[in-house]
């Protein structure tokens, strides 16, 4: 049997109420057995997002062990090629190669203030199972994460990064064997574990609190670059800020430092992902929102060369922001996407994640017409780096043409 956990509205990117809902999105749709789990992550973390103590010990670790901040570069050679100004905050820089790591350390910390033993997470391109075998063993809290049999061989070395830092992976091989099945196995585990485990969640993505959550740990990256842009850009704010999208954490945390700004926000999708732009209201993983679906209302598989992006849905509240009209979600295919990492390694000499890419790509695509017109000033994500997509690089041959 699923239940929702209560109902209640939403400000803009603030804090949902405590049902958890962006409008009509989000909730809690998970087994009776969940209900109390998800009660004490949400009750732990709020308590914790206003305890000033929590929040300086997240920034002094997110800067002494993460890196933090990182560096807004000006894309100057494909500014100069597309016509308009190219802003690249980059979380490729970040310890461990992604913006995955800023809300790892969150929930880790937070598991620890609530007396968990051991961390479960889902990882897809294994960046974000890289991330929590870091925190784990930073703090010294175990680490089981369950990645899809088909994404632990095309992301084979960020596996054995994940055990080389203690992790236990555990290969899923039902469904599609993707991120969509590595994500229902962890929430099955976490239904037999609650009282001693913590679900450290990937993404804005599941039951509430996490899509709230995890936008909240992400906010880091809108925050940076609100500040970086007003120092380096005559108008204080780009006119376009621009994101991939999978379940849509790193974009969640981008928008947030904008969101009462005049920037246009989109939010760029795997042409056979694509939740936001070609789905239909479900329920799936414990949150209602957009999912790509049949005739009959299954969810369908999804497809991308990104492993990151390949997901059937969006996270609440981009369904919500996409409603409202404040963001608009488009679609990048496989080719485009190797192109425009093939084409930002040669212009600026940065190695973009396929999942990054993405957003490049729309940018490339989009520069010069009425979608992102000459002279426009863009902020660009770049979620992580590429050196984790080397295999799959080699493997078309007309990169190395």
């Amino acid at each position: 049997m699923s239940v929702v956990v209560g109902r209640g509205e939403s400000g803009l990117m603030r804090a949902p109420g405590p049902a958890g809902r962006f409008g009509d999105y989000g909730g809690a749709w998970v087994p009776e057995s969940l209900v109390p789990a998800c009660h004490e992550v949400a009750a732990a973390f709020g308590a914790a997002w206003a305890d000033p103590a929590f929040r300086s010990a997240l920034n002094a670790s997110l800067s002494v062990h993460m890196g933090r901040p990182t560096p807004l570069t000006p894309a100057l050679r494909l500014s100069a090629e597309l016509g308009v100004t190219v802003l690249v905050k980059r979380e490729d820089l970040v310890h461990t190669g992604s913006h995955k790591i800023n809300n790892v350390l969150g929930q880790g910390l937070l598991a620890r203030r609530m007396g968990k033993k051991r961390l479960i997470a889902e990882t897809g391109a294994g960046m974000h199972g890289v991330a929590a075998a870091t925190v784990g063993a930073l703090l010294d809290l175990p680490v089981t994460v369950f990645m899809g049999e088909l994404d632990t061989q095309r992301q084979a070395h960020n596996v054995f990064r994940m055990r080389l830092l203690g992790a236990e992976v555990v290969p899923v091989r039902s469904g599609s064997r993707t991120l969509k099945d590595a994500t229902s196995e962890a929430m099955r585990h976490w239904v037999g574990a609650a009282d001693e485990a913590y679900y450290c969640l990937g993404s804005v993505t599941g039951p509430h609190p996490y899509p709230w959550m995890v936008r909240e740990f992400q906010r880091v990256i809108g925050d940076e670059a609100r500040r970086q842009c007003a120092a380096e850009l005559p108008t204080a704010v780009p006119d376009y800020v621009v994101a991939c999208v999978g379940g849509g954490s790193n974009a969640a945390g981008t928008f947030a430092g904008f969101v009462d700004t005049a920037a246009q926000f989109v939010g760029v999708e795997a042409e056979g992902g694509s939740g936001a732009t070609h789905g239909e209201i479900g329920v799936l993983h414990g949150f209602r929102s957009l999912f790509r679906q049949d005739e009959h209302g299954q969810i369908q598989e999804a497809h991308s060369i990104a492993a990151g992006l390949d997901y059937p849905g969006v996270g609440p509240e981009h369904a919500y922001l996409r409603e409202l009209g404040r963001a608009r979600y488009v679609t990048v295919n496989d080719d485009e996407a190797v192109a425009a990492a093939v084409r930002l390694s040669r212009t600026e000499g940065i190695m973009p994640a396929l999942e990054s890419a993405h957003a490049v790509a729309w940018v490339i695509r989009a520069a010069g017409t009425a979608e992102l017109p000459a002279g426009s000033t863009v902020l660009v994500t770049l979620s992580g780096r590429g050196d984790k997509d080397i295999a799959t690089f080699m493997a078309r041959a007309e990169v190395t043409a």
